[in-house]
């Protein structure tokens, strides 16, 4: 083995067991979390729970006589809901590697917030902020910002359908045929479709998808769409998978994603 080739399997085998000793640490505090605070768990809002976090750390490791790849990823989310307004903020990282070659640095972080006073009856205000870095998608760097209005289509307990749609603004920075650098700025309409379906407070089926395309021009659109299953396994742990696909037209780049897992979440 050459001393360069040694040097890149140090630096993955510290990478590796990096990333497994903070997910371990990271599960092991939120357990203590939970652990103590027993009285505060709740599988919902209520009038009396207003905050939400959540936690997901996971991984996929493969490796044969002649090829090797793994993917890692980490997400936490934390909610707010009071009765005029709700906050959320959510962030993401995937990494990976196939044969040696980088496939996936992607990190997204997303803050969104709901106004429902002052909104005719079953529609609420929204406002949002996002920031995305992306290798997979050549995305060097993206900001978007903005506001419109949702309406829920069926609001129960059991069953929830919302549609929304509003305009943002955009700053990019990406990279054309992978190596071209392109910095640009365009406003989008963002139109959203969510639903949320619960069977018994043990199943979860839910999901969100975007289509936001600019105004400027029609061939410059963005496809986000995220689904999820959740199976309770008790108060505070559910098992689940997710499917994430996205798409950038601009630089022709799409991405898909499905991870499966434990979830540690409380409700407070």
């Amino acid at each position: 083995m050459s001393l360069q080739n040694s040097f890149i399997f140090q630096r993955r085998s510290l990478f590796l067991r990096y990333h497994l000793q903070i997910s371990i640490m990271n599960i092991r505090l939120l357990l203590i979390l939970i652990l103590c605070i027993p009285k505060l768990l709740f599988a919902q809002y209520s009038d009396s729970v207003h905050h939400y976090a959540s936690a997901v750390s996971t991984g996929t490791i493969n490796k044969t006589n002649t090829s090797q790849s793994y993917v890692l990823n980490n997400a936490i989310k934390f909610g707010i809901r009071k009765k005029i307004y709700s906050l959320n903020s959510s962030n993401s990282w995937a990494f990976g590697e196939q044969q040696r070659a980088l496939t996936n640095n992607d990190f997204n972080s997303t803050l969104d917030f709901n106004l429902y006073k002052g909104a005719p009856k079953h529609f609420y205000y929204w406002g949002l902020l996002n920031y995305l870095t992306s290798y997979s998608l050549k995305v060097n760097s993206q900001f978007q910002g903005g506001a419109g209005i949702a309406w829920n289509i069926v609001d129960k307990k059991k069953i929830w359908i919302n549609i929304s749609d509003g305009i943002l603004y955009e700053k990019s920075d990406i990279l054309l045929n992978d190596t071209v650098q392109d910095l640009y700025s365009t406003y989008r309409n963002s139109l959203r479709l969510s639903f949320r379906f619960n069977i018994k407070e043990i199943i979860t089926f839910s999901g969100m998808s975007f289509y936001q395309n600019s105004f400027s021009s029609g061939t410059d659109y963005i496809i986000k769409s995220n689904l999820n299953l959740g199976v309770k396994l008790n108060k505070w742990l559910a098992l689940t998978s997710s499917f994430t696909y996205n798409r950038f037209n601009r630089t022709g780049k799409e991405n898909t994603l499905f991870i499966y897992g434990l979830t540690l979440e409380k409700y407070f």
